[in-house]
């Protein structure tokens, strides 16, 4: 007996028994079409969630550990493995309480959350102003305080960077609660996300330079392994063995290349690492080029880091605000939003969920921004989004349900209380690091481009605004970084906030784009705006409308979903209103008693 014949006779069969004969008809159809052996609203077994949770687990894994690295430089931490292991573990713990935040009250898809690079342009803006450059060793070893103040250093930068995500956390709770997501929608195309993407990428190569330079060769091992498991073995399914009840002991096959190329290319260059360290091939002094491909250039932090440390609001001080942190910080914010509006819809074709409806997604976004506004108090130094990476992983395992991701979210929060296993990553050697900055940031970028296919390339005006916003996004933050003193109005904290967002390249393209795409005619066709909110929408083929589950699955949990007849909930953009008393009027039209009626602040979407 198949897992999925297993799970009929359990909630499936109930819901089946409730719904119309044609509707169930309707229902078992899409299952064999979208052959998923879950859905969203199903339940594999616990034993089985918790492994498939595992793997979400892993697959973001490799994205999460690149955010304390990137950071560590302009933070003044690099030199401490310690401090890196312990924000990992605050990004992992903030990741894993926003997963089951947002797959239980959010937007209820099996969609994980985690650590952004949308937020770490305008962070390295913030972190680059004159007063957060980091002292020189001599300076922090001449202090007459010792110690106390060498841990200060990082802290300051950091409580500045959580203030100015948690202010602006406030503003992406306002966009999504209030249903303003669809009015902004509205003026924000291709031809604004491509640029501000593709900048995202761009304004990271140095970091990407700076760690691949400590052993070039061990860099291009790693980028080669990542090429070779993700480009040409994606489709090999190694046979690994297995177990079921009606065959006994078996051996299935698993597209693990296709699911985990960085977590194994990593693993194979750490142990190329160990092996070359082991037989002496590194130099043994830290000032040799090369010294840190050694995999035991920190493994003193596996003994410092504790077993068990509970990241919680305040851990490095009172987070404190400033106006240039906050104002560059809601760059990252919009970016944000605007890329997890479609994660939200791919979630739901792959997951067998009808297309989300308006106060689904308004609550996702609302939920997210309050993930930013807890990781900002926490302190992880960035704030949380959707993984696309994760959302993929769906489509290979052929398993939508929500509560694998629930399993995740839990999986990632033990893992952020355990110390060790934070420390253990930090160990990881900076050339490996590197080389997968090298695929991970151009990745980036090439995403931000592909946006354009939805815009008229032939057009004279498309050019122009994309290469004008592109070459802005680089001058402009190139200039300041080269002028740090070029803004003085004769008011520093306008000064700060003019030069925090001129820093960020990100911020630069997409405003330069969003206004020319605005202001200079063109069609929506050329513009691109047609295909763009057929595809935000989930509307571009029909395909969305194929679903294996009903309207109700975006309903709240824990009979939250009463508050769904009262006429109040008409009026508030994040709750369906379901108006039974109007059930015969909608039948007459098409629709079900059940069918959630537009809520009017909701137009806007």
């Amino acid at each position: 007996m198949s897992t999925n014949e297993t799970f009929s006779t359990s909630e499936s069969e109930l819901r089946a028994k409730q719904e119309k004969p044609e509707l169930r008809q309707a229902n078992q159809a899409q299952i064999k079409e979208n052959d998923l052996v879950y859905t969203v609203d199903q339940s594999p077994p616990w034993y089985l969630a918790f492994l498939l949770g595992f793997q979400h687990y892993l697959t973001m894994l490799g994205g999460t550990l690149s955010i304390p690295v990137i950071l560590s430089g302009p933070m003044c931490f690099g030199d401490k493995p310690l401090v890196m292991a312990e924000v990992l573990s605050t990004v992992l713990f903030c990741s894993g309480v926003v997963t089951v935040l947002q797959t239980t009250f959010g937007v209820r898809l099996p969609i994980l959350q985690g650590g952004t690079f949308s937020f770490l342009a305008p962070t390295l803006a913030i972190l680059s102003l004159p007063k957060f450059q980091c002292p020189s060793t001599s300076q922090v070893k001449g202090n007459s305080t010792g110690n106390v103040d060498d841990e200060e250093i990082w802290k300051i930068r950091m409580r500045e960077v959580q203030g100015a995500i948690a202010v602006s956390s406030l503003f992406q709770i306002f966009i999504g609660f209030s249903g303003l997501i669809g009015f902004l929608l509205r003026f924000i195309g291709p031809l604004t996300v491509a640029p501000t993407i593709t900048l995202i990428g761009l304004s990271l190569f140095h970091v990407a330079g700076e760690h691949a330079g400590n052993h070039w060769g061990i860099s291009m091992m790693t980028i080669a392994f990542i090429t070779l498991f993700s480009q040409f073995l994606s489709n090999v399914r190694m046979p690994f063995p297995a177990w079921k009840k009606s065959k006994g002991f078996y051996f299935a096959r698993y597209p693990c290349f296709k699911l985990f190329p960085i977590i194994i290319a990593i693993s194979l260059s750490w142990a190329v690492c160990g092996i070359i360290t082991a037989a002496g091939g590194f130099p043994d002094d830290p000032k040799s080029a090369g010294y840190k491909a050694r995999t035991d250039a920190r493994t003193q932090v596996l003994q410092e880091a504790k077993w068990f440390r509970f990241p919680y609001p305040g851990q490095w001080g009172l987070p404190t605000v400033s106006a240039a942190g906050v104002f560059g910080m809601v760059a990252g914010v919009l970016a944000s939003i605007i890329e997890s509006v479609g994660d939200y819809y791919a979630c739901a074709r792959l997951s067998g969920a009808s297309p989300p409806p308006k106060h689904a997604v308004n609550r996702g976004i609302g939920i997210e921004g309050i993930g930013c506004l807890l990781a900002g108090l926490v302190g992880s130094g960035n704030g949380t989004t959707s993984y696309s990476e994760n959302i993929g992983a769906i489509s290979i395992t052929r398993v939508g349900s929500r509560r694998v991701l629930q399993y995740g979210g839990i999986i990632m929060v033990l893992v952020g209380i355990l110390g060790k296993i934070g420390a253990l990553f930090t160990t990881i050697p900076d050339p490996i690091v590197g080389g997968v900055f090298m695929v991970m940031f151009g990745i980036i970028a090439a995403v931000g481009i592909s946006n354009l296919q939805f815009v008229d390339l032939n057009s004279s005006r498309n050019l122009f605004i994309v290469g004008v916003s592109l070459v802005m996004g680089l001058a402009l933050p190139n200039y300041m970084n080269a002028h740090p003193k070029a803004i003085e109005t004769g008011v520093h904290e306008i000064d700060q906030i003019i030069t925090v967002l001129f820093k960020t390249g990100m911020a630069v393209g997409g405003m330069t784009a969003f206004l020319l795409d605005n202001t200079i005619p063109g069609t929506p066709e050329e513009r691109g705006m047609t295909v763009w909110r057929k595809l935000i929408t989930g509307n571009t083929d029909g395909s969305a409308d194929k679903s294996t589950a009903s309207i109700h699955t975006y309903d709240l949990p824990f009979g939250l979903n009463r508050l769904s007849k009262y006429k109040l909930s008409k009026y508030v953009p994040f709750i369906p209103y379901y108006p039974h008393e109007q059930a015969g009027r909608r039948q007459g039209e098409g629709e079900t008693p059940d069918t959630p009626r537009d809520n009017p602040v909701n137009q806007w979407l």
